[in-house]
């Protein structure tokens, strides 16, 4: 029997007030909070072992240096990944589907097509735009239907054989919380010779996702929606397509060898990560993934999806509040409007009562538009939320539709 109770109590935040009211944070898809052990993770990092890693001979630079490169193997593990040179450690998922696009772009000429959810987040939308402009590459759009759902069927129809060279997609929509067809888009990808580039930063916090097992050639997660900190997140890439691209940045940590006669690089991962990495954060990205283990994440798992379904259910019995989607499965996300109110004053006054919403675009704005929004409410839950919680809001919701009226 999961035990929200528990749970809870491991996490600092929760317990303080705002605004006179008791902290309830349903603003989860854009960061989760972090519990005792990932504080006292980083802060042993600082207070004991804080050194630069892999060069130094001294006993702190080896101390950190096996901390980071067990932090790598222990995210590697958590997602199905044994080879450490496919775990890429970067600044979080962004920073990923970045380097992906920047790495692709040797890989790419005129008129080659990307094919990129309606739905994405900005981060996997605009790195495909830039290349647009400066390689001549074409960038269009996997619509979505009604439900909130990226098209499998339309998707189908857009590739052109021999031209549509990457698609690009994300495992959950941060704005509407649906679950894409992975399998079937990244089965698409490879039937047509095409790269399979996924955004997981929203499902990695909800789903056991095993990186080989979904078979996507490029996988990306940010740390922060995940119970770890900001500023550190992985890109999953398979080997032989990392061993034949470009390193993006240069610097240290990412050579073999420099002179003015020329460089070489190093090996993977090393090779794509210049400069001293952000080696805190990594052994408490860590640290995280060992508490979502302790706790029982698929008991968690089970706990978020019922307040999710109690949320939704709720939320449709009430004649003044329209939902965003209606996916057949989606997770955590309730992205709504009150008829009448402008999203903003119904995140400001909850505010006010003690409760913590994102409100509007989410960096989705193709999404919006899709819908005819210029943003919305977005209630999104973890499982140390509970179900009394979801009681209250639905209370506080009451009185703000009533303030609004």
């Amino acid at each position: 029997m999961f035990d929200v109770q528990s749970v809870r109590a491991a996490f600092p935040i929760l317990a303080r007030e705002v605004h006179g009211q008791p902290l309830v944070y349903f603003d989860n898809a854009a960061t989760s909070q972090k519990p005792q052990r990932v504080l006292d993770a980083i802060a042993h990092y600082y207070t004991e072992i804080n050194a630069n890693v892999h060069r130094g001979v001294h006993t702190l630079s080896g101390e950190a240096t096996d901390a980071y490169e067990g932090a790598r193997a222990r995210i590697g593990q958590w997602f199905g990944v044994t080879d450490p040179g496919e775990i890429i450690l970067l600044r979080g998922a962004t920073e990923g589907l970045n380097l992906v696009a920047q790495v692709l772009a040797s890989q790419l000429t005129a008129g080659d097509e990307v094919l990129v959810g309606e739905t994405e987040h900005h981060a996997n939308i605009v790195p495909w735009q830039q290349l647009a402009a400066t390689k001549g590459v074409i960038v269009t759009k996997i619509p979505v239907d009604a439900d909130g759902m990226l098209s499998l069927t339309a998707a189908k129809a857009l590739v052109r054989q021999g031209k549509t060279k990457v698609i690009a997609i994300g495992h959950v929509s941060n704005a509407i919380g649906a679950v894409n067809d992975m399998p079937g888009f990244i089965q698409l990808a490879h039937d047509i010779g095409a790269y399979s580039v996924v955004d997981g930063a929203q499902a990695a916090p909800h789903l056991r996702v095993n990186v080989p097992a979904l078979g996507a050639d490029f996988y990306a997660v940010s740390a922060h929606k995940m119970c770890g900190p900001t500023g550190i997140g992985v890109l999953f890439g398979r080997r032989e397509l990392l061993e034949t691209l470009p390193p993006w940045q240069g610097g240290g940590d990412m050579i073999d060898r420099v002179s003015f006669s020329g460089t070489t690089y190093n090996v993977l991962p090393w090779k794509f990560e210049a400069g001293t990495p952000n080696i805190a954060d990594a052994i408490g990205f860590a640290a995280a993934l060992d508490y979502l283990e302790s706790i029982d994440f698929d008991g968690a798992m089970e706990h978020e999806a019922q307040i999710h379904a109690a949320l939704i259910e709720a939320m449709r019995a009430r004649p003044q509040i329209q939902i965003l989607g209606h996916p057949s499965h989606w997770v955590s996300v309730c992205s709504f409007n009150v008829v009448g109110a402008h999203p903003t004053d119904v995140g400001t006054l909850l505010d006010q009562l003690g409760f913590a919403i994102r409100t509007g675009h989410h960096c989705a704005m193709p999404t919006m538009e899709h819908f005819g929004l210029s943003g919305t409410a977005r209630a999104s839950l973890a499982f140390y939320n509970t179900h009394d919680e979801v009681d209250r809001f639905m209370d506080a919701l009451d009185r703000v539709i009533r303030m609004l009226a």
